[in-house]
């Protein structure tokens, strides 16, 4: 059978896609390429994806309802979806709020829709986010927190896409599950991302600026270990039984919420210090005050990815920096 990865030119979707794939798994690929980051990235990405007889790409908009739609009817044997496409960007929310709409809701619910109509449907995972949690102050993080106070557009349209996936769930008994990711790092990165952009920086001599001082901890996660959460929460989809998991009065059997991280919560300049020692070069560091849509801290509760697929995050950020600068010099010719 064949599995539906959207935003699979994109870093997180092009390592679920190359996994699936080197597991003999049939992969369909859409991305729309845009220009949020540059392009040549992700032409690099689906290169290599192409090199497997089993992968197929449509470049396509996924809130262009029309396009999807025609991509699955053309691919009867669908029956899982893998949904990373997204308008990605806490900060970019404040400058283009239009996109985080149409990509982030729209686009998840032309995804909602395709997947009820397919006969063959085992399971729909998508991407949610850390973020949701906006001004939670009690760690680490849990599932049953509340998460009604968003500090970001972008987490407010990743929270919607959670609560139209439950009622599509509880309407329709559309097995889903929601993977709250936490600061995703490694090769073929988001150069958006603090350790990509940091790299960069640090390499060309120029500034790069840390918030308070580089005292924020973040839960960073390796991408590999993300890989592996996703693929094995693929793997055991929602039954429609009353679990454990399904917390709170009301909550649908056929949708489920988890955290996926790496269960460590470290200082960014903990981040910058492995990435000067990686590269060789000491980084020039700006301070300024925490802007209003950062979070002083994340860290990740995984017991219950844990319990239900035997997840457990193995990568320390002392070994995944210099994974992803051996990549980032290669990349860049550095």
């Amino acid at each position: 059978m064949t599995v539906l990865v959207t935003g699979a030119a994109g870093f997180i979707g092009y390592h679920v896609a190359e996994r699936l794939l080197s597991m003999g798994e049939e992969v369909v690929g859409v991305d729309n390429l845009n220009t949020y980051y540059d392009v040549t990235l992700k032409q690099g990405r689906l290169d290599q994806l192409a090199r497997h007889p089993g992968f197929r790409f449509h470049k396509l908009d996924v809130s262009d309802r029309e396009a999807v739609g025609a991509v699955v009817a053309a691919n009867p044997g669908l029956d899982r979806i893998v949904h990373l496409a997204a308008q990605a960007g806490v900060r970019h929310s404040l400058i283009d709020p239009w996109s985080y709409i149409q990509s982030n809701v729209m686009g998840h619910l032309v995804v909602l829709e395709v997947a009820r109509h397919l006969p063959k449907l085992r399971h729909l995972v998508y991407a949610s986010t850390s973020s949701v949690y906006g001004a939670n102050r009690e760690l680490p993080f849990r599932e049953t927190d509340r998460v009604d106070t968003p500090i970001s557009l972008y987490a407010a349209t990743k929270r919607a896409d959670e609560l139209m996936s439950h009622s599509y769930a509880h309407l329709f008994s559309l097995p889903q599950t929601a993977l709250r990711f936490f600061t995703v790092y490694g090769p073929w990165g988001r150069p958006d991302m603090a350790c990509y952009s940091f790299a960069r920086a640090i390499v060309a001599g120029e500034p790069i600026t840390l918030y308070e001082g580089g005292e924020l901890r973040r839960d960073f996660t390796y991408v590999d270990d993300i890989v592996a959460g996703v693929v094995g929460a693929l793997a055991v989809p929602p039954d429609g039984r009353v679990l454990a998991e399904n917390v709170g009065e009301g909550a649908s059997p056929w949708a489920r919420i988890m955290n996926i991280g790496n269960h460590r919560s470290e200082k960014v300049i903990d981040l910058v210090r492995l990435l000067e020692e990686s590269l060789g070069r000491k980084a020039i560091i700006r301070t300024a005050p925490r802007p209003d849509v950062d979070v002083p801290e994340t860290f990740a509760a995984v017991d219950k990815i844990g319990g239900l697929t035997g997840f457990s995050p193995s990568v320390r950020l002392s070994e995944g920096v210099p994974r992803f600068v051996a990549w980032f010099r290669k990349w860049h010719a550095v």
